[in-house]
């Protein structure tokens, strides 16, 4: 190991080995691929990059030089596409080992990657395509996604380029076969500047669609905290993030820090969550270090820990909802690893965590990170003393490497979010007389259920057009595991009767209009929806009543 990250860091530690102070330093032409991942499988080509399991059984293992290798021949493939710098390309490929030389690849051309679940469905995919004017769609043949492209191909004018992976379709591209074809030639270096896109993801809000999150080269490089000081990765171990390569937090733990870190990620490719499965792996592959949501750390306690080798585990994070203390202090009792929690968002990279020799408090998010300067501000601007909830934000002077650079053509959202010299992540938290910070909730309407963010609106509006549905409001219960139910309260059509079998009906008709998880678990019907005077629907009204 040649501890590559380095050359782009400059850091300082406190009297008890924490990191106090933390700067990037990078070239204009900073590319992830080729300064990271190129760079790796030159000097130490046979460093193992990723260890990739798919539960029939199947295996392979990739070093530094299988994924230039790899990227290099993704890159000419796509290349003969038509896919060029600049171009928007949506990649849907689940937990596929594809996903990594694409991502590679997409970087050195130039194009902007933009994830997003397998669970997409026509109406998502409509929106999604026409939104950031995607160029080309590189989908997985498992599932129904690649239909939910085609269901709306002649609604999509800018969407030239179709491919599918592991899988054949008629007017698909076939990858697989066609990278079997290309010469193993090395790609030529396209230079991009270290501010131009990298990189967007569709984040849910409370009004409105999706919102587009536009992240630059530095975003990468930023992720270098998350997996050092953060997940603490071994570069001789395997580190194991569970995400789906659909969300954010995939880069955040398989790909960006890690590899910065020249540290393997373990990538297990499952359809159906099974806490026993995902237990059993740590010791069969002899895992490093893990990250997960608080709700899989309940279901790994629920399975029994004491009948699962553990003892290659070095250390545990988790972020994504908020953690019970009890599981806190369970795992740690059964396995001797502490779990060490941070926040984020899909606008930013870690923002809040507790770091490496930290001492955790049990459910408290931990500090603000080194790379930005994170206060609690009041509705008036002011910094919050102790003990006072404020919304958590982050200083834009200096613009700090990891925010996004924007709500891509939103400037109304980008507005409502970067102001004042502050991002305000619209989550709030209360600080202790220590500087630890306590998460509170969303100032908005955000539901957070299984380590997903779902937005209601997108919920209401599948609702809203069922023709037995006047109107609806979606909001989240709490739960003990889950964290939080999507539930709807629904004022139904005139005529209309509630019962067992129409709730069963409108769940069924949400699964199959938007993504499953989303769909509501507890539905309740009612004469009619609190609102404010201007016909708002009061969401926290409804909240304040389940909560009483």
């Amino acid at each position: 190991m040649r501890n590559i990250n380095l050359r782009y860091v400059e850091e300082t530690y406190d009297e008890n080995k924490v990191l106090d102070s933390y700067k990037l330093k990078y070239p204009d032409n900073f590319n992830f691929a080729y300064d990271i991942v190129d760079d790796i499988a030159i000097n130490d080509p046979d460093r193992r990059a990723m260890v990739w399991v798919h539960p029939n059984g199947e295996e392979r293992t990739f070093s530094f030089k299988d994924m230039k290798v790899l990227s290099d021949k993704t890159a000419h493939y796509l290349s003969s596409l038509g896919i060029k710098k600049g171009d928007p390309v949506i990649v849907i490929l689940k937990r596929h080992y594809q996903f990594w030389y694409i991502a590679v690849a997409l970087e050195k051309l130039g194009a902007v990657m933009i994830p997003v679940t397998f669970m997409i469905t026509p109406h998502d995919a409509e929106y999604r395509i026409n939104a950031a004017s995607v160029k080309a769609v590189i989908c997985t043949a498992e599932g129904n996604a690649c239909q939910s492209i085609d269901d709306v191909l002649e609604m999509c004018p800018s969407l030239e380029t179709r491919i599918i992976v592991k899988g054949q379709r008629e007017n698909w591209h076939d990858f697989d076969k066609g990278i079997e074809k290309i010469k193993d030639e090395p790609w030529q270096r396209i230079d991009t500047h270290v501010k131009e896109p990298l990189l967007m993801y569709f984040s849910s809000g409370t009004t409105g669609y999706p919102k587009m999150v536009l992240h630059n080269h530095s975003y990468s490089l930023a992720h270098l905290l998350t997996a050092k000081h953060w997940h603490n990765v071994d570069p001789e171990g395997l580190h194991f993030t569970i995400a789906d390569t659909g969300w954010g937090k995939a880069v955040w733990g398989k790909l960006y820090g890690q590899w910065i870190m020249e540290a393997g990620v373990f990538v297990y490719d499952y359809d159906k969550f099974d806490a026993s499965e995902i237990l059993s792996l740590i010791g069969k592959y002899k895992i490093t270090t893990i990250c997960v949501p608080p709700t899989m750390y309940r279901f790994f306690i629920k399975e029994g820990l004491e009948k699962f080798d553990l003892s290659t585990l070095q250390y545990a994070t988790t972020a994504g909802e908020a953690l019970n203390p009890d599981i806190f202090k369970i795992w740690q009792e059964a396995t001797g690893v502490k779990l060490m929690e941070g926040f984020g968002q899909t606008e930013t990279t870690l923002a809040i965590c507790n770091l490496i020799n930290m001492v955790p408090k049990p459910g408290s998010i931990g500090k603000g990170s080194p790379q930005y300067q994170v206060e609690l501000l009041d509705g008036e601007g002011n910094v919050c003393p102790a003990g006072a909830i404020g919304e958590i934000c982050i200083k834009m002077d200096p613009f700090p490497d990891g925010l996004m650079d924007c709500y891509y053509r939103n400037t109304e959202m980008t507005d409502c979010a970067m102001f004042d010299g502050y991002y305000h992540t619209g989550d709030t938290a209360w600080k202790d007389e220590d500087g630890y910070l306590w998460y509170v909730g969303r100032n908005d309407d955000i539901i957070k259920s299984s380590g997903y963010r779902i937005g209601p609106f997108e919920i209401e509006s599948v609702l809203n057009a069922h023709p037995k549905v006047l109107e609806s409001a979606v909001t989240g219960v709490p739960d003990e595991i889950r964290g939080q139910l999507v539930k709807a309260t629904i004022v139904l059509s005139n005529g209309i009767k509630g019962d067992t079998s129409l709730i069963k009906e409108l769940q069924d008709y949400v699964k199959a209009e938007t993504a499953p998880y989303k769909y509501p678990r507890i539905i309740e019907f009612v004469e009619k929806l609190p609102k404010t005077i201007n016909g708002k629907i009061r969401r926290t009204e409804i909240r304040e009543q389940d909560n009483k």
